[in-house]
């Protein structure tokens, strides 16, 4: 899971420069997250081989009882909860404010690790500034300027040192599993939490997640399973969120939980049909290599005739085309009805997520696929795998190692992942390629 880096700061002081010359000069940029870059609250970036997440915020103002500006506190407050490192930015042509006095006081009660940045800091005149900042009792400060992009090699570096320990992907999980509930808002996500800890009452503690509006439940199911229950805000669509509002940061709250989840649930109203936003997260869920199972929920208001709920289900994987290889429940949590089935998938999904394939099976498989079909050709030569393995789980990851990684068409990838599921199932799970490039003579 990446980690969260809060860019925080009073009112123009060029915290938004700084994210917007990070993720705008593409500085290694590895992507943005879909449904937010319209927003630019999210950038995910790489330095010196280290990925990390940007978080761009409304600047803090102390002082004022304005109520859209209350808003922006709490956005920012949300952010620093959210965040595994803060940079604290302050502007040196203004010198150190009461406010900044303030936010220093907040992040240091928050307990985070925090870099202090002195940003447009041009010329030597304003060196001093530089120093002001120690008053603040943050440590070392860092002095750069966005705009003239002076600096910024220094502050990443800073950055990447202070992060968490990185723990790479496809390890195996934990004893716990971890479930995020995701979606619109008023499809159903708490009914869903309460129905699901309700029917079985056998809740171990309730824990108070990172953020207002995420709340983590500890919960032992009755076979033994132990699962923490991550229930989020829901996420509206660009244009139902005013620019400053508190609403906009349900989106921040979202994905946070999407990332260190396990599996996903993604809740659907099954009076709304899939709409423009389920797809989005759809894509998020794809793009973060995560398990998920499709639940449609108010399923009993809805009315039916024979055939309806395989039609229906055929509708939601043609709109949800990132995650068609996710199941798809059909429940009322109002009801109950249908609602233990939730629980069982969830256990097959994260299965599927934590199969690990023989490399003897893989590369049998993997033969006879190529004889099956063969790539095609690209520019008078065709690509050859020599040999395949499955270098780690949750998502299932393949190495391939060819002869040309350029020769790789999606379309035969595509081909590769529907023999990998014919055979394994993987049902649930998305599935991943690396590509090695390797001559015949060494992979023999």
């Amino acid at each position: 899971m990446k980690p969260l880096v809060a860019i925080i700061g009073r009112p123009n002081v060029g915290k938004s420069t700084f994210f917007n010359v990070i993720a705008g000069q593409r500085i290694a940029i590895v992507e943005d997250i879909p449904g937010v870059t319209r927003d630019r609250i999210y950038a995910d970036t790489t330095w010196n081989g280290r990925e990390f997440t940007l978080i761009d915020t409304g600047g803090i103002d102390t002082e004022s009882d304005d109520v859209l500006l209350s808003q922006m506190r709490r956005q920012a407050q949300i952010a620093i909860e959210t965040a595994d490192l803060i940079c604290f930015f302050t502007d040196a042509r203004q010198g150190l404010t009461g406010q900044d006095e303030d936010i220093a006081d907040l992040l240091r009660r928050s307990m985070k690790p925090v870099i202090l940045v002195i940003n447009k800091l041009d010329y030597e005149g304003l060196a001093s500034a530089l120093y002001e900042g120690y008053a603040l009792g943050l440590g070392d400060p860092i002095g750069i300027s966005s705009t003239n992009m002076l600096g910024l090699g220094d502050l990443l570096d800073e950055i990447v040192r202070q992060l968490p320990p990185d723990t790479a992907e496809g390890d195996e999980q934990g004893d716990v599993i971890n479930l995020a509930i995701v979606g619109r808002p008023n499809v159903g996500k708490s009914s869903l939490v309460n129905r699901l800890l309700g029917e079985e009452r056998v809740m171990v503690s309730d824990i108070p997640g990172t953020t207002r509006d995420a709340i983590d439940t500890r919960f032992e199911h009755e076979d033994g399973s132990l699962y923490n229950i991550i229930d989020t805000a829901g996420i509206r669509r660009k244009r139902s969120i005013e620019d400053q509002s508190l609403e906009r940061y349900s989106v921040l709250r979202s994905i946070a939980a999407i990332r260190r989840c396990d599996v996903a649930i993604l809740l659907i109203d099954a009076l709304d049909g899939v709409t423009e936003q389920d797809m989005r997260i759809a894509g998020l869920i794809r793009d973060e290599g995560k398990a998920v199972l499709v639940v449609v929920n108010k399923w009993d208001a809805l009315e039916k005739q024979t055939g309806t709920l395989e039609e229906y289900r055929l509708q939601v994987l043609d709109r949800l085309k990132f995650i068609n290889f996710a199941p798809v429940l059909f429940i009322s949590a109002l009801t109950g009805q249908r609602v233990l089935t939730v629980w069982e998938t969830v256990a097959q999904v994260h299965a599927q997520a934590g199969k690990r394939i023989p490399t003897g099976l893989l590369n049998e498989l993997i033969g006879e696929a190529q004889l099956a079909l063969q790539p095609p050709m690209e520019g008078g030569r065709r690509l050859k795998i020599f040999y395949a393995t499955q270098m780690g789980s949750f998502p299932p990851t393949f190495i391939l190692f060819v002869n040309d990684t350029q020769l790789l068409h999606f379309a035969y990838q595509r081909y590769l992942e529907n023999q990998l599921r014919k055979a394994f199932d993987f049902s649930g799970t998305p599935i991943r390629f690396v590509l090695r490039e390797r001559s015949k003579e060494e992979a023999q």
